[in-house]
């Protein structure tokens, strides 16, 4: 039986450190109550395990106050709760080609919904963005800019420092998508200055599914609404949502099983720390792209400087559509990919791969070892070979 090589750490980290899996399993088996629901000693150990992800994340994302990290049911969910909670009628957005569904989608539908107007600034050969086309798309109606840190489709580190430090001098909010950055590269969103920071807890964070987490800058919420109303077992005699932080935006059950493996994963990063993190995955993704680089047939995308690179390396195969490869690959030799358009077709388009339907993408995590690199460069070596 050929063995199993994951390699689409970008949609889902696999393994999870056995930590993560430990604590699921202990509170599957030995707890089993509600967040916040009960007065039990199991529910006062409970709550002390939620607390401490919420410190735990708000020390990775360089937050002083935990209560300003909103756990969302995943990264989607966050930035739907900051983009539909945030946009009033007729204001505009600026955006980027780069975006992900999870963006692009909640945006078409609040143009519908409540006329918002939205300027998407493109990207150079390599996927960047230029601040400056960033700045000369804010209007007077201008009341956000959402843009990713990384791209999913060529792991391009945008230049989130420069564009928020752009939008403040001109008063506008500042929305960061940090699905495939948190986990692997340091983060600040105080001496950053950003206003919204979304991301999802099962990717490089290390949590399971299921996870995801919004941080809001001190005095947002009194702009932010809530898009969800119910119970928070608390203030349960009035019929109007509270107004604190978290349960104003944390309404219903959360997922108990979910958050305290997302805080052992977030305790594994800690204990690790990301520096070795990265520095762990900038070995493999030299190693990946520079193997690929040299195939013939093989066309690398994105930054061929790894420095400049996170997570993913995507690539075009003559001879072949990505599905295709990706299918060959996983069946001849055990490598699970990702193939397609990666839920960001506008990318796509910016990069010229929309019409081939998209790219082969591999991502490597915290624990690939050099050794599934290069058997993946050998595998897609044959595979070109062979076409």
């Amino acid at each position: 039986m050929t063995r199993r090589i994951y390699l689409d750490n970008a949609a889902t980290t696999w393994p999870k450190p056995p930590e993560v899996v430990h604590a699921v399993h202990q509170y599957l088996t030995e707890c089993g109550t509600a967040v916040g629901r009960g007065a039990t000693r199991t529910a006062a150990d409970l709550q002390q395990t939620i607390d401490r992800t919420r410190l735990r994340a708000a020390r990775l994302l360089g937050g002083r106050d935990p209560r300003r990290i909103l756990f969302t049911c995943n990264g989607t969910d966050a930035l739907n709760l900051a983009l539909h909670g945030l946009l009033r009628e007729g204001e505009h957005v600026v955006t980027t080609v780069v975006e992900h569904n999870s963006v692009l989608r909640p945006l078409a539908a609040l143009h519908q919904r409540r006329g918002i107007t939205i300027t998407r600034v493109g990207v150079d050969a390599e996927g960047f963005v230029d601040p400056e086309t960033i700045e000369a798309a804010l209007t007077p109606r201008t009341r956000l800019v959402a843009v990713s840190h990384v791209s999913n489709v060529t792991g391009a580190i945008q230049p989130v420092e420069e564009i928020v430090a752009l939008t403040r001098a001109r008063g506008v909010r500042t929305l960061v998508d940090a699905a495939q950055s948190a986990g692997h590269l340091p983060l600040d969103v105080e001496a950053l200055g950003v206003d919204l920071l979304a991301c999802s807890g099962h990717k490089g964070l290390l949590g399971p599914l299921g996870t995801g987490m919004l941080y809001v800058a001190p005095g947002l919420e009194a702009e932010l609404e809530s898009t969800r109303q119910g119970g928070t077992g608390t203030r349960s005699e009035e019929d109007q949502q509270p107004e604190d932080l978290p349960d104003k935006y944390e309404s219903g059950n959360h997922n108990a099983p979910g958050l305290v493996g997302l805080e052992a994963g977030l305790a594994w990063l800690e204990q690790r720390g990301l520096a070795a993190v990265r520095q762990h995955e900038l070995e493999l993704l030299s190693r990946l792209v520079e193997g690929l680089t040299g195939l013939p047939g093989v066309c690398v995308v994105g930054p061929r400087n790894v420095e400049r690179r996170c997570g993913v390396v995507s690539v075009v195969i003559d001879g072949y559509a990505p599905q295709e490869a990706a299918a060959v690959l996983d069946e001849h030799f055990g490598i699970e990919c990702r193939a397609g358009l990666h839920c960001a077709p506008l990318m796509h388009r910016a990069l010229g791969t929309f019409e081939r339907g998209g790219t082969l993408r591999l991502s490597p995590g915290p624990f690939t070892t050099v050794e599934e690199i290069d058997a993946a460069v050998t595998a897609i070596r044959h595979l070109h070979t062979a076409s």
